[in-house]
């Protein structure tokens, strides 16, 4: 997925001269006073943009058995049931993350049982080990659906997060590039807001589209990759002059 272009980002800076310091009163004579502020601030805006890979991947392997005894039909899905279960829970797959569902019916002079298993994935690599195994075992006794991946709440937040923190990082950057530019230095941080953040891409686990059966597993993981961005809006006191030693580490 080609990337759009980064909104150009907008970095200035404003060099207010000090004001004179306002007197002080008896009490803050006494005890020294406080600095007066010295009046002069840098402004700067600056943005960044962050990617994040599915999290998790839900693959759902069905089967199912027409017999004309009830008890055999049942039997014949049971023991892949099992097998499918078992070879997942050997390989780490927590029972939490596997549900089962049966289906069982008459159809005319026969009985029918169906049966699904849903497996949820955080491990990729896992994900192929067990459906390879499945394939290679029940061959087209089974049929194992392409798998469908997404993002859990928590990574969304998690990349929310990160592109803020980044966009705060790159604006303080830009801000001591500026007052290095006039000999000055970077102080402390009076204002920092968040302006817009946008996101796209990436897929939610109520949300999840049918892919092309054709696409491959990279391509599948690059359409559910989700992408952030945040510009923020921030303001630095200007401290003085750059201490020379401090320039020259």
């Amino acid at each position: 997925m080609a990337l759009p272009a980064p909104a150009p980002s907008r970095v200035f800076a404003e060099l207010v001269p000090a004001q004179a310091p306002a007197p002080l009163t008896p009490a803050q004579a006494g005890r020294g006073g406080p600095p007066a502020p010295s009046g002069r601030e840098v402004h700067v805006s600056g943005s960044a943009e962050l990617s994040a890979g599915p999290d998790r991947a839900r693959v759902s392997v069905r089967l199912g058995s027409r017999k004309e005894a009830a008890g055999a039909a049942r039997s014949s899905v049971t023991r892949r049931l099992e097998y499918i279960v078992q070879a997942a829970r050997q390989r780490g797959v927590p029972e939490e993350n596997m549900t089962v569902t049966e289906d069982f019916n008459r159809v005319e002079n026969t009985y029918q049982m169906e049966a699904e298993v849903c497996i949820i994935f955080s491990d990729f690599g896992k994900m192929q080990n067990v459906c390879n195994l499945l394939i290679e075992k029940l061959g087209t006794s089974v049929t194992i659906s392409p798998p469908r991946f997404y993002h859990t709440p928590e990574a969304v937040d998690t990349l929310r997060r990160q592109v803020c923190v980044a966009a705060v990082g790159n604006t303080r950057q830009k801000a001591q590039e500026v007052c290095r530019l006039f000999g000055q230095s970077l102080g402390k941080p009076l204002l920092i807001r968040e302006e817009e953040t946008r996101e796209w891409g990436g897929h939610t686990e109520s949300h999840l589209p049918n892919s092309p059966d054709l696409l491959t597993l990279q391509e599948r993981i690059q359409n559910a990759t989700a992408y952030a961005s945040c510009r923020v809006f921030a303001v630095f006191e200007i401290k003085g002059k750059e201490n020379r030693r401090n320039k020259l580490l």
